[in-house]
C-alpha cells in the first residue's frame, strides 16, 4: 500500500516536475565538476601557498659565525633538523613539522640572509653555510641529527655529511645538485618565477634587512653559478644512511645528477616522488612526510622498494 503523503507527491505533477528538475541539475553539477577536474592543472604546475609553522617549544637567535640565526625547536625525540632552500625560510617545512613532531624534535633554522637571520659581507658558499649549521647544532648541544633537505638545503646537508659526518645519523637530501652544470634552465618556468615573486615578499616582511632582497639575490647567484662542485669521489666519501630524492617533474633538476649523486654515494637509495616538481612538500606534503617518515623509520637503510 502506498502511503498517503507519497500518493500525494506522485499524483502532483508540479512536484514531480520538481523533482526531476532537480535530478537534471543534479547531473549536470556532477558532469561539471568532472569537467573541471579533468582541466585542473597537474599538481606539479601549482605553487600551493606557504605554510604557517606550528607554536614552537623553543625559539629564538644563536650567535653563528658573526651573524644572528633563527631556530625554532618541535616536539620532543631524536632530533630531525630541516634545512630549506634558496631564497626560502623556515616557514616553508609547516606542514613537515606538523607530521614529524608527533615522533621526533624538531628543528628548523633560516640560512644566513633568509627570513629572520642576519648576514654578513662574507660571500656566500656551501662550506660556510654546512659550518653555520654545524654551529647551530653546538649552540644547542645537540650532538648528532638527521638532515632533511630540500634544494640549498639538501647541499648543505651532503656537505656536512662529507666534512662533519660525526653530526649526521642520517640524510635525505631531495632537489639537490652535485654541480652547477646539473641545474636546468628554469628562466621560462611560471612555477618558479612565482616562486621567486613570492620569496622577495616574504623577505621585506621577514628579513632584518627588508631593502637587501636584490643585493642578496646577486649574492647568492654568484654561490649558485660556481657551487657547488662535487666529483664522484668526493659523493664516495659520504658514509652516513642516505637517500637522493626529487620530484619526477623537478623543473631546476636534471634526472641525470640526481641519478649520479644516488650511483656514487654508497649505499644511497633514489627515490622519485610522482607528480611532483622542484616545490613536492607544498604540492604534496602528504607523499613528503610519508616519505621522510619512512625513510627515518628505518633508519635510513637502502629503500629498495621506496622507488616509485
Amino acid at each position: 500500500m502506498t502511503p498517503p503523503t507519497c500518493r500525494a507527491l506522485i499524483s502532483d505533477g508540479r512536484t514531480g516536475g520538481r523533482i526531476i528538475m532537480f535530478r537534471n541539475l543534479l547531473a549536470v553539477l556532477v558532469v561539471t565538476v568532472a569537467i573541471s577536474a579533468a582541466h585542473a592543472a597537474p599538481q606539479w604546475l601549482n605553487l600551493p601557498p606557504t605554510p604557517t609553522l606550528p607554536r614552537a617549544t623553543q625559539s629564538g637567535f644563536a650567535p653563528v659565525n658573526g651573524i644572528k640565526v633563527w631556530y625554532a625547536i618541535f616536539g620532543r625525540g631524536e632530533p630531525v633538523l630541516l634545512l630549506h632552500g634558496g631564497l626560502a625560510n623556515a616557514n616553508y617545512w609547516g606542514r613537515q613539522v606538523r607530521a614529524l613532531q608527533r615522533h621526533y624534535q624538531v628543528i628548523v633554522m633560516d640560512s644566513r640572509g633568509h627570513g629572520r637571520s642576519s648576514r654578513n659581507q662574507e660571500p656566500y658558499g656551501y662550506d660556510l653555510m654546512a659550518s653555520d649549521v654545524v654551529a647551530l647544532l653546538d649552540h644547542l648541544k645537540i650532538r648528532k641529527a638527521a638532515i632533511v633537505g630540500w634544494s640549498d638545503g639538501a647541499i648543505i646537508g651532503l656537505g656536512i655529511a662529507m666534512k662533519h659526518p660525526e653530526r649526521v645519523s642520517k640524510l635525505f637530501a631531495f632537489a639537490a645538485n652535485s654541480d652547477p652544470s646539473g641545474v636546468a634552465d628554469i628562466a621560462s618556468s611560471d612555477v618558479f618565477n612565482a616562486y621567486i615573486a613570492r620569496a622577495g615578499e616574504e623577505y621585506k616582511r621577514l628579513s632584518p634587512t627588508p631593502t637587501e632582497y636584490q643585493s642578496f639575490v646577486a649574492e647568492i647567484t654568484k654561490m649558485w653559478e660556481s657551487q657547488p662542485k662535487w666529483t664522484a669521489s668526493d659523493l664516495a666519501s659520504i658514509k652516513v644512511p642516505t637517500w637522493i630524492v626529487d620530484g619526477d617533474h623537478d623543473e631546476a633538476i636534471k634526472r641525470e645528477n640526481t641519478e649520479f649523486m644516488a650511483a656514487n654515494i654508497p649505499g644511497a637509495g633514489l627515490l622519485i616522488q610522482p607528480e611532483v616538481s622542484h616545490f613536492s612538500f607544498l604540492q604534496d606534503p602528504e607523499q613528503f612526510s610519508d616519505d621522510v617518515l619512512r625513510f627515518l623509520e628505518r633508519g635510513g637503510e637502502r629503500p629498495g622498494a621506496a622507488a616509485k
